[in-house]
């Protein structure tokens, strides 16, 4: 035997040996060799965050992430698209606050959020507001309660869809103010979004990078901020708990899943990339005059963030009694 092909017998009896560590390895090495899918559930804020991502990504790995934009039905049809993709990188999900508020209000999902997936990281987290249309006679959260008490249900309150993060949300804030008004469900922001505009709907509560322009322009009233604290970009602006929703504290945040099985090597890599670009000067002056936080955290952190906001959403759909609805 030459030395040659004792060398080429030597490393076919390691693949052999280790063949998902070898072609782990050589996936990695060689990823991406074609452009990448990232699939997001609204055509809104979030779409608009990732494709500040895809372009420094697109620069550093050397081949397009290319964002496509599937809403509906809450976000799960385009996470069980995911679920069901092959687990090689090229198909990835924006997961945002919906993909662990789902399980709490869909008694059948097509997917498990947990065996499934396999989380890269958590990249922002950030506010919302609670904004209404100025034909609404109130100047406050608590002028806004107030009305809702005298007026049950005649408040059209916007949210994305059933179970989506705007409809538990709006179940939270109105069941902790205990009020009641009625949902309306729209596939996206930029949808509900016109019906506000035009008075169809008369509140919704969405992320300031979609509602900053509307407030601005005097088109939407903003009532207050979602989170238990005033932002320090915004202090003067009211938080909702203060004005008569005691124990309310919402905010929303986006990441970058994986289906289940793809190589912890391609993973590590996604994550490292995409770890670079959150340091970006140009993506931290954009997100941060949006009220938005990047945290930009590890695998690992990722996937009890995950499991623990499933297990807070179950406890407060109980708690609330939200149950599942139609369409």
């Amino acid at each position: 035997m030459t030395l040659r092909a004792g060398r080429i017998r030597l490393c076919l009896l390691m693949a052999v040996a280790c063949p998902a560590t070898a072609l782990a390895q050589s996936g990695a090495e060689s990823y991406p060799s074609k452009p990448v899918t990232i699939i997001t559930t609204s055509s809104g804020s979030s779409s608009a965050e990732m494709r500040l991502y895809a372009e420094k990504t697109t620069e550093s790995m050397g081949r397009p992430f290319v964002i496509v934009d599937r809403p509906g039905a809450g976000g799960t049809l385009a996470t069980g698209m995911v679920a069901k993709s092959a687990p090689d990188g090229y198909t990835l999900l924006l997961g945002s606050a919906n993909f662990t508020t789902a399980p709490a209000f869909h008694k059948s999902l097509q997917y498990d959020p947990i065996r499934d997936f396999a989380p890269v990281s958590i990249l922002s987290k950030r506010p919302t507001v609670l904004m209404v249309h100025p034909s609404l006679p109130v100047k406050s959260a608590r002028e806004y309660f107030a009305y809702a008490r005298a007026n049950p249900g005649k408040i059209n309150f916007g949210t994305v869809g059933p179970g989506s993060t705007t409809h538990i949300n709006s179940a939270w804030m109105h069941s902790a103010a205990k009020v009641k008004v009625t949902n309306v469900h729209y596939k996206g922001t930029g949808a509900l979004l016109p019906d506000l505009l035009s008075g169809r709907i008369q509140a919704t509560a969405i992320s300031f990078l979609s509602s900053m322009p509307l407030i601005k322009s005097g088109k939407t009233q903003a009532l207050g901020i979602t989170t238990a604290a005033r932002s320090k970009l915004w202090p003067e602006l009211p938080t909702v708990t203060e004005q008569g929703a005691p124990g309310y504290d919402y905010s929303s945040w986006l990441g970058l899943i994986a289906p289940a099985r793809t190589p912890r090597p391609v993973i590590d890599k996604l994550h490292e990339h995409f770890a670079r670009a959150a340091q970006d000067p140009e993506i931290f002056r954009r997100l941060s005059g949006d009220f938005i936080e990047i945290v930009s955290t590890r695998p690992e952190q990722a996937a009890a963030f995950i499991r623990e906001e499933i297990e807070r959403w179950k406890s407060m759909s109980e708690e609330i009694g939200l149950i599942e609805e139609t369409d």
